[in-house]
């Protein structure tokens, strides 16, 4: 597969880094040298010059010859205008088109698809708003992720030491009296990912990622001595384009919401526009103004300004003065190790989630879901087995699946099954699959994955 990739920024980068990986023929076009230079000194690509809105630079990076054109510069109108360029010079191609602003996918139904021939829009800011939904359904968890339409869970818990299950092998753990079914998916021990077996325990600082059933979840979060009880009140700071859409998802909850915002003519805007959220001017680094908001007594912090110093610094302060839940955004990938190391373990990182989404449309098979756990390195996925599939011939405990891919759930019509030995997947059921990212292709062959995308 050849896959042209319009921008080389972070997500351009990254999403150019994994397909490279899976062995894709990729192609990366940006008019930044310096980007430029760093993919093609650290990445097997082939790096061009040009702006993809110039139908020349597409010729010339062989646009009639790819199956797949990715646009994810910063710039919506960029990679608006690099698709109906592709549209006209190669109406076959695949054309997935990262846009922020709602005005242009909002306009008519299917208007970019029957405009611009376009296959899929991504936006990280709303991708970034559901990560922290999801965060807020279950905040003792670090990461939570969902499949089968929310019926199933694959919630990241930090062990503690005083937990009923810290010491206990996975075998045991599995037997344990008030345990609901479950899998555990991965633990990450001292930023080291294992992917467990039964013989591997669960130790204090683990972070462990256990797959169940959404109503299996309480009694689950029980066992790990935690419990799950969504915030009644938050702090958003920063009212940008991601904390105006949180603010405007949380007004249809009970939930009590402030936000502060540093700049005045923006702050007239939000309360223009917002109706229930209480509107604030300042800084969010400001102690003072936090220590007068309350911070302390609140449920939920969420950092949202488009500077990660910011973000960071804002979210210690109200972990110091004693907020009960604290959310950060990070962009850059190489700040996301380090707030974890000083404590900040809500993390959601809007470039991240839209490669995951990217990646999601570009894979061989049929995936209704994918996201990336708390490193580049592993993914969970949620695939459609196919006719003759190899892992449709015995259970599970007889197969002899990939190195580094773990069967999680099998979702079988409405039914969420958390699998046993004697599970036998079959022939149309969805399977949330653990995966390392260099054993992908193996993981699609072994689910029966033909080709169903080009």
């Amino acid at each position: 597969m050849r896959i042209l990739i319009i921008g080389a920024g972070e997500v351009g980068f990254q999403t150019a880094q994994r397909l490279a990986q899976e062995d894709k023929e990729v192609v990366v076009v940006d008019t930044n040298p310096a980007a430029l230079k760093r993919c093609a000194e650290l990445l097997d690509v082939q790096a061009m010059e040009g702006s993809g809105s110039d139908p020349h630079v597409l010729m010339q990076a062989g646009v009639r010859d790819s199956q797949v054109l990715l646009a994810v510069t910063d710039s919506d109108e960029t990679n608006l205008i690099a698709c109906m360029f592709a549209h006209s010079l190669s109406p076959g191609i695949r054309k997935l088109a990262r846009i922020r602003n709602d005005t242009y996918t909002s306009f008519a139904p299917d208007f970019l698809q029957r405009t611009l021939g376009l296959d899929t829009v991504v936006n990280p800011d709303e991708e970034a708003v559901r990560a922290i939904e999801r965060l807020m359904a279950v905040p003792d968890a670090e990461d939570v992720l969902e499949f089968a339409g929310g019926r199933l869970k694959v919630v990241g818990l930090r062990l503690r030491a005083e937990a009923a299950v810290t010491g206990q092998n996975l075998a045991e753990l599995r037997q344990h009296p008030a345990t609901a079914p479950l899998v555990v998916a991965a633990i990450f021990r001292e930023e080291r990912l294992i992917v467990p077996s039964g013989e591997d325990t669960l130790q204090p600082g683990d972070l462990v990622y256990l797959v169940c059933r959404s109503t299996d979840l309480a009694p689950t979060l029980k066992i790990f001595g935690y419990r799950s009880q969504p915030p009644a009140s938050a702090l958003i700071v920063g009212g940008g384009d991601i904390g105006l859409r949180l603010a405007q998802r949380l007004e249809s909850t009970a939930m009590h919401v402030r936000l502060v915002e540093r700049d005045p003519v923006r702050c007239e805007h939000l309360s223009s526009v917002l109706h229930r959220t209480v509107i604030l001017h300042g800084d969010g680094t400001d102690q003072e103004l936090l220590q007068e908001e309350n911070v302390g007594e609140l449920d939920l912090v969420v950092t949202l300004t488009g500077d990660e110093e910011t973000n960071i610094l804002c979210s210690l302060l109200a972990r110091r003065l004693g907020a009960g839940m604290v959310i950060t955004r990070i962009s850059k990938f190489a700040y996301m190790p380090i707030v974890q190391a000083i404590g900040l373990g809500h993390v959601v990182n809007p470039r991240l989630a839209a490669i995951d989404s990217v990646l999601r449309h570009m894979r061989q098979s049929k995936i209704f879901s994918l996201s990336s756990l708390k490193t580049e390195d592993v993914e969970v996925q949620e695939i459609e087995v196919e006719d003759g599939a190899p892992v449709t011939t015995t259970a599970l405990r007889h197969l002899l699946l990939p190195r580094g891919v773990l069967v999680l759930a099998v979702l079988r019509g409405k039914e969420a099954i958390i699998p046993q030995g004697d599970t036998v997947i079959r022939p149309g059921d969805h399977a949330v699959v653990l995966c390392r990212r260099n054993r992908i292709a193996a993981m699609e062959a072994a689910f029966g994955a033909t080709g169903q995308r080009p």
